[in-house]
């Protein structure tokens, strides 16, 4: 084969394999270089309750986290038991009840002061209410008032009549 003979396709076509080889050569070499460059892969783990650094501040993060929770369970809990306890409270039927109730102190107590006080006062008496026992007396112009309650403790009240003054 002379120069004349070549066929300029033939000739383009090595100069296009030429490159293409060449291209790989400096992919394939720059390859190479980066893993000669490249470090070892270590296996670390991140959590410090298996690596142990930093193990006890990690313990101590849970056991603040779990305590939290813990208290922020109780203090729902008991929100809403005062929430329920405040509800019952206040029904219609409860409030009824307590000024029921109320009524009924104001009503002893006008007659025991009227008993006291009154226009035909007398001399003693006994009250027992709720288990708690009212006993009084008048000597010598001084009223005195002996409350026993259920357990037991007694409290006396002395009062001297018509030294009251406004």
């Amino acid at each position: 084969m002379t120069k004349e003979k070549i066929d300029p396709y033939e000739v383009e076509k090595a100069r296009i394999m030429a490159g293409l080889l060449l291209i790989g050569l400096i992919l394939f070499t720059g390859i190479i270089a980066i893993n000669l460059n490249s470090d070892t892969v270590t296996f670390k783990f991140k959590n410090p309750s298996f690596s142990g650094i930093n193990t006890s501040s990690h313990y101590l993060t849970i056991e603040n986290q779990e305590f939290n929770r813990k208290e922020a369970l109780k203090a729902e809990i008991k929100a809403l038991q005062d929430e329920i306890e405040r509800d019952k409270e206040n029904t219609t039927l409860a409030r009824f009840i307590r000024n029921l109730e109320s009524r009924i102190y104001a009503q002893l107590s006008r007659q025991l002061v009227e008993n006291l006080f009154g226009e035909t006062p007398s001399d003693s008496g006994t009250l027992t209410l709720e288990g708690n026992t009212i006993e009084y007396s008048v000597v010598d112009g001084i009223i005195t008032l002996t409350i026993t309650d259920s357990d037991g403790n007694v409290t006396t009240i002395s009062l001297p009549i018509g030294n009251f003054t406004f």
